[in-house]
């Protein structure tokens, strides 16, 4: 499979699944939270998604790289968000669970395919 059909990508397809997650518990939110937490939370989780898919538009392993290494730190970003969120009371125990699950996934997919790159790169 090229990597440049990023939606059949296990990775890319669980990022989604969590941006879609995100949308759904900011709608949640206070109306105060508009232009705070819940622009920062969409925009981190689509960010995600986004450098998958643009890493996986890149002719090397190494700009591959520099854009999964992106959508990492966003999904790091992410979850720093939802712990804020929770601790506010935006969100009860339930979605926080959920979507911490879904962070975890995403991280060890996420590294898997870092991983993948890093083994490309290394054996130039």
């Amino acid at each position: 499979m090229s990597f440049q059909d990023f939606k059949k990508l296990d990775v890319w397809l669980f990022a989604r699944k969590l941006t879609n997650s995100v949308y759904t518990i900011t709608k949640e939110f206070p109306s105060s939270e508009q232009f705070g937490l819940i622009n920062q939370m969409r925009r981190c989780a689509v960010s995600i998604t986004s450098n998958i898919a643009e890493g996986c538009g890149r002719n090397t392993s190494k700009g591959t790289l520099v854009f999964l290494y992106i959508s990492q730190g966003s999904l790091f970003e992410l979850e720093t968000q939802l712990y804020i969120a929770f601790d506010q009371n935006y969100i009860d125990e339930t979605f926080f669970i959920k979507i911490d699950e879904e962070i975890q996934t995403s991280k060890k997919l996420l590294n898997g395919f870092i991983n993948y790159f890093k083994k490309q790169e290394d054996g130039k």
